[in-house]
């Protein structure tokens, strides 16, 4: 086997445990759908759904140690490495909400399909390692990396939220959702989620300025990616902001918060790679 393919093994078998997770989280959804009521029945799915998540977070700490190992640095260069520790962070945090915070399991029919998007894109990117830019050689990219990931993660457990409270509004997804709290309650925890979302967004903002000044001599340049991100920021505050100002439909907030999620998104997955920013690490 070429080096190169060292980590593979251990991220196919993740995304397998992944993908199994899911299954196992829709097929329970089904059960309540389909009148397996009760709420002892409902939930004998959730352990196995538990262990499955963490496996996959194991499996991908595994393969993120063998990339790092084999090409000395950490894996946020190139596309495939960003998939691949996001695919950890966004399950690493999300294993986390579903052990402590039972009463949020049912998002996992949310928050798992939209982490397969990510499973299905790094399947299609070419594994192969980029040259590591010596601006990258800087304690700050790390804070600045670190808190971007916890913003992502919570902004994802918050868009599960909402989309539990957007699917319910269609009658025949409605039932699969029927054991989990008023859409009142979960509206209330998702904008919990989005102020500490909030709270790490800045902090990348902020690490992300001290690092760009260590490396080129300059908090700010207004390149794609970091006009993207302060959007992003803008966004987020506002949508905030909002929520506490007026006493908004727990479907408009929803919307708000998959509004936030999927600009983070854009800019997390594009910006970085079809711009010439630095972030990209051509310089």
């Amino acid at each position: 086997m070429n080096s190169w393919v060292a980590e593979l093994p251990w991220l196919y078998t993740a995304l397998f445990a992944y993908g199994l997770a899911t299954a196992a989280t829709m097929w329970g959804g089904l059960r309540v759908r389909g009148g397996a009521a009760g709420a002892a029945m409902v939930r004998t799915h959730e352990p196995y759904v538990l262990v499955l998540i963490a496996s996959g977070v194991l499996l991908l700490g595994i393969a993120l140690a063998e990339r790092w190992m084999r090409i000395g640095h950490g894996p946020f260069v190139n596309l495939f490495e960003l998939l691949m520790s996001q695919l950890f962070s966004l399950g690493l945090v999300f294993t986390l909400v579903y052990w402590r915070m039972p009463v949020l399991r049912g998002s996992a029919m949310v928050v798992l399909p939209a982490m397969w998007i990510l499973g299905t894109w790094i399947l299609l990117l070419d594994p192969a390692a980029s040259p590591y830019p010596p601006t990258y050689h800087n304690k700050w990219l790390w804070a600045h990396v670190g808190f971007g990931k916890v913003f992502l993660a919570f902004a994802l457990v918050g868009t599960g939220l909402g989309g539990v409270i957007l699917l319910r509004g269609v009658r025949r997804l409605a039932p699969l959702f029927r054991h989990m709290p008023p859409d009142n309650v979960l509206d209330h925890i998702a904008w919990r989620f989005m102020l500490l979302a909030l709270v790490f967004d800045s902090l990348m903002l902020i690490a992300g300025g001290v690092w760009a000044q260590d490396a080129w001599g300059r908090y700010w340049a207004w390149d794609a990616l970091e006009t993207s991100a302060f959007l992003t920021w803008l966004l987020l505050g506002a949508s905030i902001h909002l929520r506490v100002t007026y006493r908004m439909a727990p479907r408009v907030g929803s919307v708000l918060i998959l509004a936030v999620f999927v600009l983070a998104f854009l800019t997390y997955f594009g910006a970085p790679f079809y711009s010439e920013a630095a972030h990209k690490g051509v310089i």
